[in-house]
């Protein structure tokens, strides 16, 4: 066998092994990429074109379906408990004063550290207010206004 068909196959193979074993669409791509490669290198062309081939064909998939794909095929995925929280309102239960470093609040049960988004912001105990972001094991939030 010619060393090229040889290593055109020998990457077709190991992406359609990783895909198989990691099912998260990582070299499913490549793989085609390298059966181009391969119909390429049967039709009697110099390596360059194969390589081009397989490059292009490559990166076309990688980046023109690849998105869409995910969106599809992974429907069952979930947010985390993190990710969730944005946009959900937590009760305050400690004064949140950026100033001081003090705040706290109950969100879905469990009870997070709290920051302000601004700086000047004071929310009181029993105040209600949305959460924008999540900073580590802090939820950062805005005053909900009623």
């Amino acid at each position: 066998m010619e060393p090229l068909l040889i290593l055109w196959l020998v990457i077709l193979v190991a992406c359609v092994i990783i895909e198989l074993a990691t099912v998260g669409l990582t070299t499913i791509w490549f793989a085609c990429g390298a059966v181009v490669a391969l119909i390429i290198y049967g039709a009697g062309a110099f390596f360059g074109w194969q390589l081009a081939g397989f490059v292009v064909v490559s990166l076309v998939m990688l980046f023109g379906t690849r998105p869409y794909a995910l969106k599809y095929i992974n429907k069952k995925t979930y947010k985390s408990n993190v990710e969730a929280a944005v946009g959900k309102t937590v009760m305050i239960t400690e004064m949140v004063d950026a100033r001081k470093g003090t705040g706290k609040g109950t969100l879905d049960g469990m009870e997070w550290t709290v920051r302000a988004k601004e700086e000047k912001t004071i929310l009181n105990p029993g105040e209600e207010a949305q959460v924008v972001e999540v900073s580590g094991v802090k939820l950062i939030v805005e005053k909900k206004e009623l």
